[in-house]
Formats: C-alpha cells, sequence, structure tokens
C-alpha cells in the first residue's frame, strides 16, 4: 500500500489523492500535522533524498520564518554538515 505524508489541505496532497483514487490505487494518508514524524523515518528520508529535498522552502512556514530564523537554520544545516563532511571545512583557517 502507499502512503502519502503531507498536510491535507495542501493543493499538491489534494491532487495526488484525487489522482490516486481516479486510478484505484490504494492509500493511506499520514497527516504531519496531525501525526507527526518521528526521527528515524527523517533520518531514512535524509539519507536517501538529502535535506535540500526534504525542506520546503516553498511553503507557507518557511516563507513566515524571519530572515534571521532561516539563516539561522541553514549555518546549523551547514556546520551538522562539516561536522560529519570534514573535507567540506575550510583546511586554510588559523584559530
Amino acid at each position: 500500500m502507499v502512503v502519502i505524508y503531507g498536510i491535507p489541505n495542501c493543493d499538491t496532497m489534494r491532487k495526488a489523492r484525487k489522482w490516486l483514487d481516479t486510478q484505484g490505487v490504494e492509500y493511506s494518508f499520514h497527516d504531519f500535522k496531525k501525526q507527526g514524524l518521528d526521527r528515524e523515518m527523517l533520518l531514512e528520508w535524509n539519507s536517501k533524498v538529502g535535506w535540500e529535498t526534504l525542506l520546503n522552502r516553498r511553503g507557507m512556514m518557511w516563507r513566515k520564518l524571519a530572515d534571521e530564523a532561516k539563516a539561522i537554520l541553514m549555518r546549523l544545516v551547514l556546520l551538522r554538515l562539516c561536522w560529519r563532511l570534514p573535507p567540506l571545512s575550510n583546511d586554510r583557517c588559523l584559530i
């Protein structure tokens, strides 16, 4: 069975569910707002598609974030990347 993860009032989710219905595909819907997401699931998705794909930068929640909050999030992501992949770090630093 197909599982769709999303928010019910999202236009893309509505279109996907309508298409699945017209095609006769059996599916279940996992509502992020009501059911949340667990850490293991996010880590698995991240390993498959990367955080850039997982982060919805076109959505309302992202647009509502202050630019300062977005910058902090991006710094945290980059720091984590440098921690996980040391060759990304600049090796020409004298601190």
